[in-house]
């Protein structure tokens, strides 16, 4: 078995929430943790740091949309909590890398991927979703690379 570190980060910091009486952070660590043992079970395995960021990842997605959603109807109260759970998953996410940064991963990967064209693309984003997740956009990350490969 192998343990997370970011999920034991994520349960050391639900104790200190519950020390502190923080009850908005304690409630968007509560759903994270649901979240990864309800993926466990599902998988019948322990989640390791790449699948808890990519969850992680996944959560902060979720939100985004739910903002742009509160934000049509007019709900800025719940965008505002939205933002705010955002704010606390991004504790437990990665650094962003920078543009550059992004640039020269897509560039080492299209060598190692040995691609020439749109259609090596898959083989391309293969290779770097493992080393960008929680990281970058892979939705800009895609696009870009669909640019280098002359689409």
């Amino acid at each position: 078995m192998t343990d997370s570190e970011r999920k034991s980060r994520i349960t050391d910091a639900v104790k200190q929430a519950m020390r502190a009486g923080d009850r908005t952070r304690l409630g968007t660590l509560r759903l994270l943790t649901a979240a990864i043992k309800q993926r466990e079970v599902d998988e019948r395995s322990e989640l390791d740091d790449a699948a808890v960021t990519a969850l992680l990842s996944k959560q902060v997605k979720q939100r985004q949309e739910s903002i742009r959603q509160y934000e049509q109807a007019g709900r800025d109260d719940l965008a505002e909590r939205e933002r705010a759970e955002i704010a606390v998953i991004q504790e437990f996410l990665p650094q962003p890398l920078s543009d550059a940064e992004v640039d020269e991963l897509i560039d080492a990967a299209i060598r190692e991927a040995g691609a020439a064209s749109v259609r090596d693309m898959g083989k391309v984003m293969g290779v770097l979703r493992p080393r960008l997740q929680g990281r970058a956009d892979m939705g800009t990350v895609s696009g870009r690379v669909k640019e280098r490969l002359g689409a």
